[in-house]
This record gives structure tokens, C-alpha cells and sequence, in this order.
């Protein structure tokens, strides 16, 4: 089984506390985002695990546990989002010097080819266009440099969650600008040429629009040939039916709970209201089975773990296969 911590919240910057605890018990719960009455219990034992997938802008408070996840036999990989976008747009994330800090840290402690850099997604506005994004991955790119082996791109996609956090931006002169089909092929020949000079691997994620005609191949976040070029793990290769129809991610079991991230991304899926994930933050408790709230389940047997749930989409994820509250790239 591999365990997604998490799409929906920042696990290494806000729980590392609550997913060591975690580790250390066993397992973890986690309530149906679409019906909470519906409670998984997830084994989180060394045998039971193939490997752990952190996502994450800010991975610095779970580095003090990582000797210990390695010593309790975890395999585990990071998709660490660097973007250098103003304080508008990625309203509390870490400096980017900070960030560019940390993530340096993180790979000389587990090798870059161990920390996927993720530039993503592009936001294009009156202050971001595409000579800053130009500017800001070139940057981003050459100070990473041999802490990473590949780095994933997107363009944003508009979800039902964010669209009023956007409008009230756009009220204050931050209006997203649809990219244009030439300013795409403009944008993605130089974040090509820039990756290769820096030694990296490009792909997209999710991505709708062919990306490949600019040499960006189709990418898997959760990636089984990854996982064995990496581990040498052979993990199923099955596309994961909770995730969009553009995402070719395999299975995996999410342990987060949406509204539960503090940095206030205004362009967040996972975050329909900041008050309430400052609430939920501030009620969490690191010794609960359930990351929020306090969820009780049973062990199932081993053969259904990765089942649950996964006839329920996530929200987000159904609006997308419905094609209700997205917007691609403008069209």
C-alpha cells in the first residue's frame, strides 16, 4: 500500500507531531471526505506500507523524525512545491530563500533523487505573466541544482473551492490571465531548456493540455516505475479512480483532512474556508487516530485496504470528472 501524506493538507509542515504519533501506534483513521458516518482505519505498519508520499511546501518540522522512519524501515519520497509566487498569490508559504534552504537540507539527508521539485501550478496574472515565470523557475532551477532529478510543472486549473478567493483577489488588481496557446509554447520550450541545463527530468501533472510538444512528457506524482527505479519496490500500476481523469497517479490511500492548511494558497482546492482550517488547527489533537476530530474505526483485513473508499471520489474529484466548477486554462 502507499500512503499519499497528503493531497489535502501540508502533513510535514503542520502534523508532523500527529503522523509520528501515528507511526508509532500503527495506524491511523480517516473519515470519508463525502459521508464522515464512513471511517477508515489505516494500517500504517512497516509491512503493510510500501512506501510514503509527502507533499509538502514546508517539510522542515518532520526532518528531526526522518531517522527514526528509516530506522522503522518507512521508504518514503518528497513532491516539494517551490514557487516564488508574491505574498498575493501564496499568501503565508515559506521565503523562498527559506524554502530553497530546506530543500537542499532535505536532499543531502535523503538524496535528490528522493525529493521531486514541483513548480506548480502557474498562476498567470498582471504580476506573475509568463517573463516571471520564466524568470522565477530559471531561478529556482540553478539553485536547486543537484538537489533534484526532476521537477513537475502545471498550469492552474480553477476549482469550485477557490473561485470566490479569486474574484476577491482580482478585485485587488490580482486577475488571472488565461495563458494564451503561444504564450504556453513560449513558456514551457524555456522551462524545458532550463531543466535540461540544470539536470533535470521535466513533466507535467494532470495536465489537459499536450504538454509533450514541447518535450514535457505526461508524469505520475505517485509513480510506479519511479517507485522501482527508485526502491526497487514493484507496486500496482493500476490508475487511482478517486483522482481526475488527466491524473495518471497509481493507488494510494490519503491520510489527510481537507480544510487543515494554513498557508492560505488562494488558488487551493483543498481549502474551501481559511477560518475554518485555522479552527480545525487550533482543535487538532496530535494523539487522535483521525488527523481532525477524533474518528474511531476497526482493522479491516489486509486485502481491503486498499479499497476503501475508492467507488467515492473525493469532492474535488468529481466535480472534476463531471466537469462542474473547472476551468481550463481559460477555454
Amino acid at each position: 500500500m502507499i500512503i499519499s501524506a497528503s493531497r489535502r493538507t501540508d502533513i510535514p509542515a503542520f502534523y508532523a507531531e500527529w503522523f509520528m504519533n501515528r507511526i508509532r501506534e500503527g495506524y491511523c483513521t480517516v473519515p470519508n471526505p463525502l459521508n464522515r458516518n464512513q471511517v477508515s482505519y489505516v494500517s500504517l505498519h512497516p509491512k503493510d506500507v510500501d512506501i510514503i508520499v509527502f507533499w509538502t511546501r514546508n517539510p522542515r518540522p518532520l526532518l528531526p523524525y526522518l531517522p527514526e522512519l528509516k530506522e522503522r524501515g518507512y521508504g518514503f519520497y518528497f513532491q516539494y512545491t517551490v514557487m516564488g509566487n508574491p505574498r498575493e498569490i501564496d499568501v503565508k508559504g515559506p521565503t523562498l530563500e527559506s524554502a530553497l534552504d530546506t530543500f537542499r537540507e532535505l536532499s543531502e539527508r535523503v538524496g535528490p533523487q528522493k525529493v521531486i521539485w514541483r513548480y506548480d501550478p502557474i498562476v498567470s496574472t498582471q504580476i506573475t505573466n509568463v517573463d516571471f515565470h520564466k524568470q522565477s523557475y530559471e531561478h529556482i532551477a540553478e539553485a536547486l541544482r543537484g538537489y533534484t532529478k526532476r521537477s513537475v510543472v502545471s498550469i492552474i486549473d480553477v476549482y469550485r473551492k477557490a473561485q470566490e478567493r479569486l474574484r476577491d483577489i482580482a478585485k485587488q488588481g490580482v486577475r488571472l490571465l488565461p495563458l494564451k496557446p503561444e504564450q504556453v509554447k513560449e513558456l514551457m520550450i524555456h522551462l524545458v531548456a532550463v531543466a535540461q541545463a540544470n539536470k533535470m527530468q521535466i513533466y507535467s501533472c494532470a495536465e489537459v493540455v499536450d504538454l509533450s510538444l514541447y518535450g514535457i512528457v505526461p508524469g505520475k506524482c505517485i509513480d510506479d516505475q519511479y517507485i522501482f527505479n527508485v526502491f526497487g519496490i514493484q507496486v500496482p500500476s493500476k490508475k487511482d479512480p478517486s483522482q481526475r481523469e488527466a491524473c495518471s497517479c497509481v493507488v494510494s490511500k490519503d491520510i489527510g483532512m481537507y480544510d487543515s492548511c494554513l498557508f492560505g494558497c488562494q488558488y487551493c482546492y483543498a481549502t474551501s474556508s481559511f477560518e475554518q482550517a485555522k479552527s480545525n488547527y487550533a482543535a487538532h489533537d496530535p494523539a487522535s487516530p483521525s488527523l481532525l476530530g477524533w474518528f474511531l474505526a476497526h482493522p479491516k483485513p489486509a486485502s481491503t485496504q486498499m479499497n476503501l473508499f475508492t467507488e467515492d471520489l473525493d469532492e474535488e474529484a468529481q466535480s472534476l470528472w463531471t466537469n462542474h466548477g473547472r476551468i481550463v486554462h481559460g477555454k
